[in-house]
């Protein structure tokens, strides 16, 4: 019989509706259930996409000896960590803390109430490696909270200390400025020091795309000129787009490596990795010209579209790692099966992907470009191999998809797949970008407020500060895609919510949770970027953008303090707050305002837009369109009643300009790394 999970739209959670596991999901059912059996709450949490979370389900939760004790001595909870990030985050902190490290399928015990006592993340079924088995495990929780409850409740006290020293302290919000240009240029001295040049990237195996870092660099070298940022970022972008971590056939990346060569991926694709690595390709395209990144980003645009969209105009969170029970298999390669399929072309496409009959990864190849500079002897020999070999895919056993559809993680692809469509001027991407900001606003958006999950029709879980954030950037990224006005209002809306259900005056901070969010054990506050970027980081940037805009100045006098007060860890530890980088660059440097005012639709309105977007420009603003309101427009009319092109910086201004010859020369001026 399915239990609990049945009833829930997280394909993680249905996932596991058929274990003989008595899973609940979590919520006040749950934690009431434990206190009347005053039993421990057994928390496991993972995501769909998560390989080692479908071996400790297939090894643990589909046996009935295991599921039977697990149902006798707890109450068992099921949670989709991308679904409620707040519990995944305080419990990944507490697991962290009692282990040294962290990661998923992650296991916790928790009292009645919610506390956290003990905790890791993989359990085998048999003792291997120095784990201890999952059973033994169990059976030593419970006995525990049976016989040892003082030594529970020690725990419970020292995590609860934890947790209250990763309070914010009060503040009145009067602190000395501290990020200055200065920490921006520590921040990339410190990102230069951990720079691995032969790789790229940042540190050796297992190797994660720093898209956000990568993005700071490159903001570093458009203002500076400073040769070896713009190096950092180039280099580990191409080794990227090349590598085996970037799929040569469908596009798309994975989410990372398990070499420090960027050539064994760890196969599943998630939406986040695509949005970030997508937009920096556009950035790095816009600065260098490079093919390299043109093609990576668009073939990641490309993916999403083919793959990633659902009807209503939503995108997909991520494809699992695991097809035909087996990592990676629809990914890999043997040469006999390309030789047949690829006939004349084979030798060019061999040498080009680096094939052979021993293969890259366990007899099979993953298909990774070799070589600084590959030389293919016909080039369109390996777009007809791409073609080739997508259409004998497809007939392959498909990875499992979850088909959720996150706001935070929607917002990210928008703001990328929105700049996209204006630096490459393609409709697709555009039509693709206005169709899920439509579907943001109607259907995840409740008074200003994104709610977190979508699926089949429902939307779900009250969002999070990542969530508002996010989409409300991917709107602003409409806004300079399409000089629609009604975007700008729905971004100020929604910046707006910010501020009313997630900062904080007693403590003068953005917290994770709005302030009527359900009581837990500590109030979630993560400032790191972390695989996505901080909320509270997301938040900072869309402040400032908005003030810019606006002229509020209370966005300004928010994000200012919200970022000074991370001044000092974002100099010395730039890999972990790529985000925060980015928006403190935009807090000290201000916005390059450039303003369109007269008819878009008039004669020359697309020629003048398309000089603009040829250039990588850090702190861009745009603003044009049909209404001409606020204050970027104030004393900037069109000339002769034509479309004219004003650009202001830091309070000084170029001639106004109708003429996409005499804007090329203005705009080059700004691109000058």
């Amino acid at each position: 019989m399915p239990n609990r999970l049945a009833g829930e739209t997280s394909p993680y959670l249905v996932q596991h509706a058929e274990n003989p596991v008595d899973w609940w999901p979590w919520g006040a059912e749950a934690l009431a259930e434990a206190r009347r059996r005053d039993c421990p709450i057994l928390l496991s949490i993972g995501y769909a996409a998560c390989h080692w979370c479908h071996v400790m389900a297939h090894e643990s939760f589909e046996d009935a000896e295991t599921a039977a004790m697990m149902n006798t001595l707890f109450v068992n909870i099921k949670v989709d960590r991308e679904e409620r990030p707040d519990l995944d985050g305080i419990y990944m902190q507490a697991v962290q803390a009692m282990t040294g490290h962290g990661g998923w399928p992650m296991t916790m015990f928790l009292t009645p109430a919610g506390e956290p006592f003990y905790g890791g993340t993989y359990f085998p079924p048999t003792e291997r490696h120095g784990m201890p088995s999952f059973r033994r495990v169990l059976e030593s929780v419970a006995d525990a909270w049976n016989s040892r409850r003082d030594d529970v409740a020690r725990a419970v006290t020292s995590i609860g200390e934890l947790y209250a020293e990763a309070r914010p302290s009060r503040s009145d919000g009067t602190a000395a400025p501290c990020v200055t240009i200065e920490t921006l240029a520590s921040a990339y001295r410190d990102a230069a020091r951990r720079f691995e040049p032969l790789e790229g990237g940042f540190g050796g195996a297992p190797k994660f795309p720093p898209s956000m870092t990568l993005d700071f660099v490159l903001r570093h070298w458009a203002r500076t000129g400073e040769p070896n940022a713009l190096r950092m970022v180039q280099h580990s972008y191409r080794k990227m787009a090349r590598g085996g971590i970037h799929d040569q056939v469908g596009g798309g990346f994975h989410r990372y490596t398990v070499d420090a060569h960027w050539l064994v991926p760890h196969f599943e694709k998630m939406l986040y990795d695509n949005a970030l690595l997508s937009r920096l390709g556009v950035h790095l395209w816009q600065a260098t010209r490079d093919p390299v990144a043109r093609d990576a980003a668009r073939d990641t645009f490309d993916w999403v579209l083919r793959e990633m969209t659902d009807a209503s105009g939503g995108w997909y969170s991520s494809l699992d790692a695991d097809s035909d029970g087996e990592e990676g298999k629809f990914y890999l390669w043997s040469e006999s099966e390309l030789r047949t399929r690829l006939g004349a072309d084979f030798d060019a496409v061999a040498a080009y992907w680096g094939v052979s009959a021993s293969g890259n990864f366990e007899g099979r190849t993953i298909l990774s470009v070799v070589g600084a500079a590959p030389i293919v002897p016909e080039p369109e020999a390996v777009t007809r191999a791409r073609a080739v070999l997508y259409e004998a895919r497809a007939r392959r056993v498909w990875p499992g998809r979850d088909e959720k559809i996150l706001a935070a993680w929607n917002g990210l692809m928008l703001r990328a797949m929105a700049e996209g469509a204006r630096v490459f001027g393609e409709a697709r991407y555009r039509d693709a970008a206005v169709a899920n900001g439509e579907f943001l606003w109607a259907q995840m958006v409740r008074a200003g407020r994104a709610w977190r999950t979508h699926m089949r029709g429902e939307t779900r879980i009250p969002g999070f500060l990542e969530d508002t954030a996010a989409v409300a950037l991917g709107v602003l990224g409409l806004y300079e895609l399409t000089e629609d006005a009604v975007w700008l209002e729905r971004a100020r809306i929604m910046g707006e919510a910010c501020v009313r259900d997630f900062w904080s005056e007693d403590a003068h901070c953005f917290y994770d949770t709005a302030h009527d969010h359900e009581r837990l054990v500590s109030r979630p506050r993560d400032v790191m970027d972390n695989a996505v970027p901080s909320g509270t980081s997301l938040a900072a940037e869309l402040l400032l953008r908005l003030w810019s805009y606006t002229g509020h100045e209370a966005f300004r006098v928010k994000a200012a303090h919200t970022l000074d007060a991370q001044g000092t860890a974002m100099s010395q530890y730039a890999p972990m707050f790529g985000q925060w980088l980015c928006a403190a660059d935009l807090a000290v440097h201000g916005a390059t305002e450039v303003v369109m005012t007269g008819s878009g639709d008039a004669a020359g309105a697309q020629e003048l837009r398309a000089v603009i977007a040829s250039c990588y420009i850090p702190g861009l603003l745009l603003a044009g369109g049909a209404s001409s309101a606020g204050p970027l427009f104030t004393g900037r009319a069109p000339v002769d009643g034509r479309p004219t092109v004003y650009i202001c910086r830091g309070g000084v201004c170029d001639a106004p300009t109708t003429d996409p010859t005499a804007l090329a020369r203005q705009v080059r001026a700004l691109c000058a790394g």
